[in-house]
């Protein structure tokens, strides 16, 4: 059985979200134990202050846990720093995961024999395009 992980931070979840943990629960068959990391709220706002995190940290992981699909999951602060303690053999990221922390994650995977699996994205769903649909609706 193969120990997966994925992170982000899935805020105001969605259908690509789902789609995403039962994705990765078919490239293996679903002989995979599949670990989810929620990005910390708090680490979020101390690098992005701008940032409008709809739900706290202990919320998002408790709506994932709920989830079938999901055997486990944990929070999560710096992709590039945390992912040498997390206990994995595969990770499996978005395309748009490429910025430094990323790239620091990528170098350590390469150097330690883990494997890496890029998944597309659903198209036309992501939680900043929610986000925008509901500030347009709520527009006067």
């Amino acid at each position: 059985m193969k120990k997966v992980i994925t992170v982000g931070v899935f805020d105001l979840f969605h259908f690509g979200h789902l789609r995403l943990f039962k994705n990765i629960k078919k490239q293996f068959n679903e002989d995979v134990f599949l670990t989810v990391y929620v990005q910390d709220s708090d680490y979020i706002l101390k690098f992005k202050p701008d940032s409008k995190v709809m739900y706290s940290t202990e919320d998002r992981v408790s709506m994932i846990k709920e989830l079938r699909c999901v055997d486990d999951v944990q929070v999560y602060k710096s992709i590039g720093e945390d992912i040498e303690h997390m206990d994995f053999d595969v990770w499996a990221k978005g395309p748009d995961q490429i910025h430094e922390g990323f790239q620091k994650a990528i170098k350590y995977c390469n150097e330690h024999g883990k494997e890496i699996i890029t998944l597309p994205r659903t198209e036309f769903i992501s939680s900043t395009l929610v986000k925008d649909i509901i500030s347009e609706k709520l527009k006067p």
